[in-house]
Parts: structure tokens; C-alpha cells; sequence
């Protein structure tokens, strides 16, 4: 396996404008947060992008961007049909090859040297399949994320063979379907925004989109992938941050800033806030 392209999704109706919105970096440079997700997929050796976008979203993009707009391809989803339909579109940009996947609101902050793009990817070549990058996750956010479960890979204590896949489970549901040994409880792995996905999952949500006029997710297509073909789950040496999430931008911004160079400086900024109000509690 050759993973050489990457598919961004940021068309969903209610979060198209979060990849546009300006964060400061590790390094202490304004950047959007398309630029820097771009950044996480060129940082993998990724040679080719597809943007899934809103129509009239492209301009938008394209400035966002900055001078990393000429490594964009982009492709509409004419329609708000849900997560698996946008992914769909760039079947024909996927063609026959592996790809990488991100999602257009989740911002990634690596524990180590190498990003965690280039982490899953490393994985899915190793083992020449599918693999969702995977983090481990309260019971309470289930309803904000797709789960798995299955049982470790021998001598691999961070991989897992992927049996099952629930979007958005119920506490009761994730219980009875998605525990695995070792996970400490209460905890549950959920989906880290980042997959490399076969040429197999076009195909599936073509298939499941002509089945049915409900709304299509990517959990959808991977439950069926797992029983077609050999399918892993990473827990990635880093973290997923959900600018959707509600002060979902506010703490992406608080995990760059305290991993970077300015740490000191918002460090001692927080401190001084937390007087203040604590002050101020007291007149």
C-alpha cells in the first residue's frame, strides 16, 4: 500500500465555515484551521488533496488556503446528504488507490516528532489495509462520535481489529457491543477524525446510497468493511480537538498554544485571569 492522496471533508451545512477560522500555531504564526490541517496531511508525504466543500465555498477556501491553495483539488456535494454522501464525491479523484481521510472541524496535535497523520499511515502500509485512527474516549462524548470495537492485535498494544462499528452509540448500546479488554472503564474507543481508507469504501457508499434516502455515515460503510475486508483501529500517540464542539475552538487554541513556543506567556495569562475573576467574585 501507497498512500499518496487525501480526502477532506468540510461540507457539512452547520460547520462549512470552522476550517476558515484563524488560530494562532505552535510556532506563534496566524494560520486558518484549513491551513493547518493541510499542513497535517503534507507533513505525511500526502502528494494530492480533494476539499469536499458547499457550493459557492471554493473562493473561500482558495483564500484560506494561503500559498498552499495550488495543492488543492475541490469537489462540491451539491446537496446536504450527510457525511458518507460527501465522501463519495471524491470517488473519482480516490480512483483505485488508498487514501487519507481527515475531517474539515478536528484539529490533531502529535505527542511525538512524527505527525499523526504519518503515524496512521505508517500503520496502514505496514499492514497493507484499512485503519481508522482511534483515541480513547468517556462514556459521556459518545453521542459526538462513531465507535469501535474488537480485540488488540498480539504484540501490538495500541492496535485493535476492528469488528464492530456503532455511530453515535447509546451508553447501553456501547456496553453490550464495544467493549474492549484492557480499556479502562467507562472509556470507549471512538473515532480520532483521520482514517486510511481501500477504494473498497467507495464502493460501499455507493452501494449503501442507493439503498436507502436516509443519511449515509462513514460508520455506516466501515461496519460493512469490516466483514469484507481486514480492517484496524490505532490509538495514535496524540490528540483530536473538535473545533465543532461547542468551546470546541477555544480549547484547539489552549492545546497549540500551551504545546508551543508561547507557552509561558498564555500560561501566566491564564493565571492572571483566574485572579481576576476570582477577585472579582469576592467584592
Amino acid at each position: 500500500m501507497n498512500v499518496r492522496k487525501a480526502v477532506i471533508t468540510a461540507a457539512a451545512p452547520d460547520q462549512h465555515t470552522l476550517p476558515l477560522q484563524q488560530l494562532v500555531d505552535r510556532g506563534g504564526q496566524n494560520k486558518t484551521a484549513l491551513q493547518l490541517i493541510v499542513e497535517e496531511v503534507t507533513g505525511a508525504g500526502i502528494e494530492e488533496i480533494c476539499l469536499v466543500i458547499c457550493p459557492g465555498d471554493q473562493a473561500a477556501y482558495e483564500q484560506s488556503a494561503g500559498e498552499l491553495q495550488g495543492l488543492l483539488t475541490f469537489v462540491e456535494q451539491s446537496e446536504p446528504r450527510g457525511y458518507g454522501d460527501a465522501l463519495s464525491r471524491a470517488k473519482d479523484f480516490v480512483g483505485a488507490e488508498p487514501f487519507l481521510h481527515l475531517v474539515g472541524d478536528h484539529l490533531y496535535l502529535s505527542e511525538t516528532v512524527v505527525c499523526c497523520a504519518r503515524q496512521l499511515i505508517n500503520i496502514a502500509e505496514e499492514h497493507d489495509c484499512a485503519v481508522s485512527a482511534v483515541q480513547a474516549t468517556r462514556e459521556n462524548k459518545l453521542p459526538d462520535f462513531g465507535a469501535v470495537g474488537g480485540t488488540h492485535v498480539a504484540q501490538q498494544a495500541r492496535l485493535y481489529e476492528v469488528t464492530t462499528v456503532v455511530e453515535k452509540p447509546t451508553p447501553t448500546q456501547a456496553e453490550q457491543e464495544l467493549i474492549i479488554a484492557g480499556l479502562r472503564s467507562g472509556y470507549y474507543q471512538c473515532f480520532f477524525g483521520m482514517h486510511v481508507l481501500t477504494p473498497l469504501v467507495m464502493e460501499i457508499l455507493t452501494g449503501l446510497l442507493k439503498e436507502t434516502d436516509r443519511r449515509v455515515t462513514l460508520s455506516d460503510a466501515l461496519a460493512r468493511l469490516a466483514h469484507r475486508q481486514r480492517y484496524l483501529a490505532y490509538e495514535l500517540k496524540g490528540s483530536r480537538y473538535n473545533i465543532g464542539a461547542k468551546y470546541g475552538l477555544l480549547v484547539a487554541q489552549l492545546a497549540l498554544s500551551l504545546s508551543g513556543r508561547d507557552r509561558d506567556q498564555i500560561l501566566t495569562e491564564l493565571v492572571e485571569l483566574l485572579a481576576n475573576q476570582r477577585s472579582g467574585a469576592e467584592l
